[in-house]
């Protein structure tokens, strides 16, 4: 079997070419620029952009999966960006995997798709979208969601992953923030918890993603629903911040801001921000303080049931793990 990962120089894609090689598939990867590892270790790297259809038609050419992971990233930036390449990204990719005669897409997606900013307490994949276009990352990921598993059918399945925070050794987007806030003093929890937060391992994460492609194939009804991945050990947010950052020798951080003042200042920031057309991020955006203000962890039963899927990698030998990758410099 031949399988596309779109957005493999990143994080999970990566992560996924990977493990795919490892069990045998042949993989082909589309990025925007050479993957020396990935070439190293037989795939195919094909350098291409989701805005350029006569790119994809050559990167889906006689592939049988296809998992799009590329995306654009963040909590800061214009809506209109977020939309070009996560909504109509994603609708190209699916055309030319249709054209090209695919059998599954696998899509990853997000949890932020129904969060409105309130407490998210063991919610199943029954929890109803948000549609809050001042969030425009997770507003894009909704409507990328809903058109891939708008487009599942027979000849065509598709379903879409939900993981959570996902981090481990080459993260390039969480531990980075925190690390780097943490040790300049400017990383700021709030009061008002307890805030319980579950996040996944980056092997689970990308297992996950190989599972669903396994009961597609297999015939399993899985096809047009989405799933939420983690690692199902939900814990105070404090705990998990401090435990992750601590990895890499930093003392705790103590929550010390009021959480009304800090939605209310990230609100505010944002309009600032707004105001003075800034490229950059604010300090603090509302969508970042609603997430360090309210629980959010997730209801697993539908991927353990239909999926078969079990954190492989604990929380406890993830962090070992990453302990390591910090202690060789990685």
């Amino acid at each position: 079997m031949l399988a596309l990962v779109t957005g493999a120089s990143g994080f999970l894609g990566g992560r996924i070419a990977t493990l795919l090689l490892e069990k045998g598939y042949r993989v082909r990867v589309l990025a925007r620029r050479d993957v020396p590892p990935l070439a190293a270790l037989g795939a195919e790297i094909y350098q291409g952009d989701l805005a350029d259809f006569s790119s994809l038609e050559r990167a889906t050419d006689a592939v049988d999966a296809v998992f799009h992971c590329a995306a654009k990233t963040g909590v800061w930036g214009p809506l209109a960006e977020y939309l070009e390449t996560n909504v109509m990204g994603a609708a190209r990719v699916l055309e030319s995997a249709r054209q090209q005669k695919a059998s599954y897409f696998i899509y990853t997606s997000s949890p932020s798709v129904i969060h409105g900013g309130g407490d998210l307490r063991g919610v199943t994949e029954a929890a109803p979208y948000m549609a809050d276009t001042a969030q425009p990352y997770a507003y894009s990921k909704m409507l990328a969601e809903r058109l891939v598993l708008r487009a599942n059918q027979p000849a065509f399945k598709t379903v879409a992953l939900r993981p959570h925070l996902i981090w481990g050794p080459g993260d390039p987007h969480l531990l980075p923030r925190l690390i780097d806030r943490a040790r300049r003093g400017r990383l700021f929890l709030f009061t008002g918890g307890p805030y319980l937060v579950d996040a996944t391992y980056i092997d689970n994460a990308a297992e996950a993603h190989i599972l669903a492609l396994e009961k597609l194939v297999a015939g399993e009804p899985v096809g047009g629903m989405p799933f939420f991945i983690s690692q199902g050990q939900p814990m105070e947010l404090t705990e998990l911040i401090n435990r992750l950052i601590q990895t890499a020798g930093l003392g705790p951080v103590q929550p010390r801001v009021n959480k009304r003042l800090g939605r209310g200042l990230g609100w505010l920031l944002e309009k600032i921000w707004a105001l003075r057309q800034a490229n950059q991020e604010p300090p603090l955006t509302l969508f970042t303080a609603r997430q360090l203000t309210s629980s959010h962890w997730y209801n697993l039963e539908r991927a353990k049931n239909l999926l078969g899927y079990q954190p492989t990698v604990s929380f406890e030998e993830g962090l070992r793990r990453l302990a390591a990758s910090w202690a060789e410099g990685k």
